[in-house]
This record gives C-alpha cells, structure tokens and sequence, in this order.
C-alpha cells in the first residue's frame, strides 16, 4: 500500500461489526459494508452517500493489503466492498473472490480516464472486476540544493556520488524494482538470473544507503538529512508542500505505476447497492472532495480537468504521459520467484 500514515495507530473506524453484508442485520435499513486503506476517504464522502440514498455505510480501516486480505478471508466479517492494490486485487480475483462489476450501468464510470482502465488490465484484464480509484508512481525525491545536475535516472542511487545522502524504501518489491528497472528488467521478472544480478547491485549499493524507510523516507529529504530517497509520488507532493526545494522525477528507465481499485466480493448479496456506492465516488464533486482530502494522483479525468495549471503541471500529482511509458504495474510473482526474493532481502537487510 502506497498512503500516507499520520499515526502509528489506525483508528478504525467501523460501527456494528456485527451486522453481516449487503443490507444485513435485522433491520430494515439498507446497509454496506466497506473496508478500505486508513485515512483514504474524506468522512464527508460516507454522511454524503447515506444522506443521498439512504444506505448506511459500515466502514473499516486496514494498514496493508495483507490485513486487509486476512480480516476479509477470514469471514468473521461479511466485508461487500474492499479497496486494495493491484497485486492484492489480482489474487482476489483469481480465488474467486470478487463478482464482476456492470461498468456499463456506472452512469460516472465514463469519468476514469481511459489509460487506467488500461493499467487495471494489468491484474484485471478485461476490467470485470474492478473500478480504479487512485493511482501514483514511485521515483525519486530530491532535493535541488544538492544535485550537481538533473535527476533523470536510477543511475544516480548508484554511481557512488551520492553516497550516504540516499534512503531507499523498506519494501522488498519496490527496493527490487529499482535495481530490475536500472537493470533494464521487468518489475514482475520470473527469471532467477535477472533476479541475482538486481541483488548484487543492490548488495554493491548498500554501503551508500543511510537508511531503508518508509513514511519516513520522505521526511529525511524534508529535513535535510538526506539528499534523495525513493518515495512515491503521493509522499513526494506533500514533501514539496514542506520544503519547496524538493523535486520529484520518474526515472527515465521506467518504474513502478501502483494503483488501487474498489472490488464487490463475492459475499456481497446487494449488488446494486454496492455498484450505486461506486458510481457515487466516480461523481466528479465526490472524487474532487477525496482527492483535496488524499492529495494522491486520481484516475478521474473530470477532476483533472478542474485543477488548476500548476497543479496539472506537477509530477508528482498529474505525471505526463510520457513519463509513464516504461512504467509496469506490479502483479504477482510464482511462488518460486516470491521465495526467493524474500530469502534475497533477508540477505540484502542482514547487518
């Protein structure tokens, strides 16, 4: 997952765990259950949609996709709605756990824009199952003070010049996809020998590296205390809002275009309502409010349309489509190839 985290705590915010599903409980209200990323939907959006439809929404935060995957799985709660990433959705679909989406009955659907749909193809590749929601990339936040010339390339996380000024995350997938891209590699490479020669670099690299953070990573650039770190695109646009020497760049050989989508599971037994609720955030004023409350790159052209030419004109918010083209959306690896990644970074992370 790809979102900003303000606390070491999530607040969850869900009312009546008990209520099962689509239109559950007792009563005769109408009610949703939906989980989501924390702090990922203005509260508005839900007192909005209830007011509008009368459908109560029943809301849960999780941290990673993992959590989200093992609540969900777990069935102690009938979950109608879940909005995840892109590797995440690809493995719910493919156990069977999402029921397709009529699109075409999605009166604001025509708002996303349609490049991603064509990401989505990526873990949904006839989009059956899924409906964007936001979107971003990963690249390199540094700051201009300290640069002797433009950032345009991995090259500059290893050629030595910066050694000691440079923080790289503390993802496994994200930290192989620097090296995989630099490489000339795909992100989603199942060959072992592609593979061992991302580690060895990354083993070559690790002297140079101050730290291996997440949030966090942004924040050192913010501070001064390192000179560039691998961050995405949503981190970089408030690291700018701090420190107005920042910059942000996609490298040139390409990265890693994330996106996180909304699915009905299979669990859900009122359809409609949930299609109604995700038509609902596709509604231009909707997705404008979500996306003035989350500040990540949205999928939805009719806000991209409303903002203003410097908001348009900055990376990190709007990526030209240029500087997506050697972009790949991460999907899941073969079990053999996940394997030995994790024992490579438990190797590359080992004092």
């Amino acid at each position: 997952m790809k979102k900003r985290v303000l606390s070491a705590v999530l607040t969850v915010v869900f009312l009546g765990l008990a209520a099962a599903g689509c239109g559950g409980g007792g009563g005769s209200k109408e009610t949703l259950t939906v989980f989501n990323y924390g702090e990922y939907m203005d509260p508005v959006v839900l007192d909005m949609f209830e007011e509008e439809t009368g459908i109560e929404v029943k809301y849960e935060e999780a941290l990673t996709p993992e959590e989200m995957y093992t609540k969900y799985i777990s069935g102690a709660i009938d979950y109608d709605l879940l909005c995840t990433s892109d590797y995440m959705l690809q493995r719910l679909i493919e156990e069977g756990e999402a029921q397709e989406i009529d699109i075409s009955a999605m009166e604001n659907a025509r708002n996303i824009g349609d490049k991603y749909w064509e990401f989505s193809k990526a873990f949904d590749p006839e989009n059956k199952y899924t409906v964007p929601y936001f979107w971003g990339t990963l690249g390199i936040l540094y700051d201009t003070t300290k640069v002797d010339a433009p950032v345009d390339s991995w090259d500059v996380l290893f050629n030595g010049d910066y050694a000691g000024e440079i923080v790289m995350q503390n993802s496994m997938r994200d930290t192989y996809m620097v090296a995989l891209k630099y490489l000339g590699y795909s992100i989603n490479t199942e060959n072992e020998a592609e593979i061992r020669e991302a580690q060895d670099l990354l083993v070559k690299q690790k002297p140079d590296v101050q730290a291996y953070l997440v949030d966090e990573a942004r924040d050192e650039v913010v501070a001064g205390n390192a000179t560039m770190a691998v961050v995405y695109s949503g981190e970089a646009y408030l690291g700018n809002q701090y420190n107005e020497d920042l910059a942000y760049v996609i490298p040139k050989e390409g990265s890693n275009v994330w996106l996180d989508s909304w699915c009905v599971t299979k669990r859900c037994e009122n359809v409609d309502a949930a299609q109604q609720f995700l038509d609902f955030l596709c509604r231009e004023d909707v997705a404008k409010i979500n996306f003035e409350y989350i500040y990540y790159s949205t999928p939805n052209d009719a806000v991209i349309e409303s903002l203003s030419e410097e908001e348009r004109a900055d990376e990190a918010l709007v990526p030209a489509d240029d500087a997506t083209e050697n972009c790949e959306v991460c999907v899941q690896t073969s079990p053999e190839i996940t394997e030995l990644m994790n024992e490579l970074w438990k190797e590359l992370k080992a004092d």
